[in-house]
């Protein structure tokens, strides 16, 4: 990687487009423990603040664009994003939480223990409607082109925050890498306003960072 004395990148080696998807603040059905899915839930005071604290170190990247879910929790977390940099936020209901049908308001214990053959099979990575709702793979063919076709609008080295879902983020992220969807899972869950990353290369999207609450770092070494 060619960098100047001021720490700049040199064109030969420019970053590339970026994608933040970032998931919303605390909620009380969260600390409960209890599935949203496409329920609307608002942000606890705990939220607010964690998404304040998370907007000021996004606002440090300097983001192109701002996109986010409709739903209460994570318009009101991209919302301190916006108020920081300037941006407009578009919503769009497309990266909405999955929709999980009688699961939704259940707490985690009550999904197993009412459903859990079928909690047992998601788990494993099959394919399942979950309290008779959408597949994971329904919900990134909706997602997924919403943040390319906004990607696709970014300047070069462009980047992109995505407000959305634990849930919703998964599955995007598992169809813009190419994983089989029963991969998916493997990707592990996102805490409360953390983010991960997703980088441009030659080869199409990588990720970058995963469940992060810290600013990415450059990566140096063999594998830039």
């Amino acid at each position: 990687m060619a960098v100047s004395a001021t720490g700049e990148v040199s064109g030969s080696a420019r970053r590339g487009r970026r994608v933040i998807l970032w998931r919303h603040g605390q909620t009380s059905w969260n600390v409960e423990r209890r599935f949203q899915g496409s329920t609307d839930v608002e942000l606890t005071e705990t939220g607010v603040a964690q998404a304040r604290r998370s907007a000021r170190l996004l606002a440090g990247l300097k983001p192109d664009a701002i996109v986010a879910s409709d739903l209460k929790r994570a318009a009101a977390t991209a919302a301190e994003l916006a108020a920081l940099t300037g941006l407009e936020v578009v919503h769009d209901e497309a990266l909405r939480e999955t929709y999980a049908g009688v699961w939704q308001g259940l707490t985690h214990d009550e999904i197993i223990a009412r459903h859990g053959e079928e909690y047992a099979a998601w788990k494993r990575g099959e394919p399942v409607r979950r309290g008779g709702g959408e597949l994971e793979t329904e919900v990134a063919d909706r997602a997924a082109p919403v943040v390319l076709r906004h990607a696709e609008k970014l300047p070069d080295d462009g980047t992109l925050v995505v407000v959305s879902h634990g849930g919703t983020i998964r599955t995007t992220i598992g169809r813009l890498l190419g994983l089989d969807p029963s991969s998916w899972e493997s990707l592990g869950g996102l805490s409360n306003c953390c983010w991960s990353v997703l980088g441009e290369g030659a080869k199409g999207w990588r990720l970058m960072e995963h469940n992060a609450g810290t600013l990415p770092e450059p990566v140096l070494g063999d594998d830039d």
